[in-house]
């Protein structure tokens, strides 16, 4: 028997383990977004119409407190001379009640724009 002709084996050097391949790809969203790219475009997009519903929805009901309450006291007129502690009941739900109102609705708000950040960051950092 001869020997088969010697092989020449090349060495390879490693210079990363595979842990470094998922980490490279957890970071393509992020990439993506910050190289504006169409696809992070598309994140971005999304992220901006999810903000301007929540926006708008409470401007709507802000809009239908502040314009409704002057157009119920207007349609009613007996609701003009109620009164609340020796004050009319306009005075008192226009000057006094629309304040804590318009801060559960701020708070709401935050809250809510906030989850939708959250959500966003962790779909940017998602895996693949």
């Amino acid at each position: 028997m001869t020997d088969p002709a010697p092989r020449h084996t090349q060495r390879v050097r490693v210079t990363s383990s595979r842990r470094g391949a998922t980490t490279a790809r957890r970071h393509t969203r992020q990439a993506a977004l910050v190289q504006q790219t169409g696809v992070g475009e598309l994140y971005l997009q999304g992220l901006l119409r999810a903000q301007l519903r929540l926006a708008l929805t409470v401007l709507g009901v802000l809009a239908a407190v502040l314009l409704g309450l002057p157009l119920l006291f207007a349609l009613i007129p007996a609701t003009r001379s109620l009164q609340v502690a020796g004050l009319p009941l306009p005075w008192v739900v226009l000057g006094v009640l629309v304040y804590p109102a318009m801060v559960i609705l701020a708070a709401w708000f935050d809250r809510h724009a906030g989850r939708l950040e959250r959500r966003f960051t962790e779909v940017m950092e998602r895996e693949g």
